[in-house]
């Protein structure tokens, strides 16, 4: 089993307070805000933002894995995540995640390529725990 810890401070109101978090294992701390949240000031991170790079992580990841367990070599795998938070009637609510991958491979059909992307989409971990959120994936097979 492995475990991974963050941790995150916010100081003050929801509006005009700050806050930051710390991903303990590597060190790495960013900084979070209202207005990077739900406004277009992009000087901090969001919780949707970090959503984003552990799906766009884990999903390059799975796709570069299951690749190779298919007899593929992969060169590179890069994927993006656009995370969509939308307000409801009952509040806020991340609706969508689109994750657009480009991976460099060869010897493999673009058919191929694609059911492999739409399993490792469906067999992430992230993705497996983000189960209740609409994710789509835009994969391209670069040769």
């Amino acid at each position: 089993m492995s475990k991974h810890y963050a941790s995150a401070r916010w100081e003050g109101n929801l509006i005009k307070g700050k806050g930051s978090y710390t991903l303990n294992t590597s060190g790495h701390n960013g900084s979070l805000n209202f207005s990077s949240r739900f406004e277009d000031d992009k000087s901090s991170s969001s919780p949707e933002e970090l959503i984003g790079a552990a799906h766009a992580s884990c999903f390059s990841m799975a796709l570069s894995h299951a690749l190779d367990q298919a007899g593929f070599a992969p060169f590179s795998a890069e994927t993006e995540a656009e995370v969509t938070l939308e307000k409801k009637a009952n509040g806020f609510s991340i609706t969508s995640i689109l994750l657009k991958n480009k991976t460099k491979a060869e010897g493999i059909s673009n058919d191929k390529f694609h059911e492999i992307a739409l399993g490792a989409k469906e067999n992430c971990p992230v993705s497996k725990a983000l189960k209740g959120i609409d994710i789509k994936l835009e994969a391209v097979l670069i040769t």
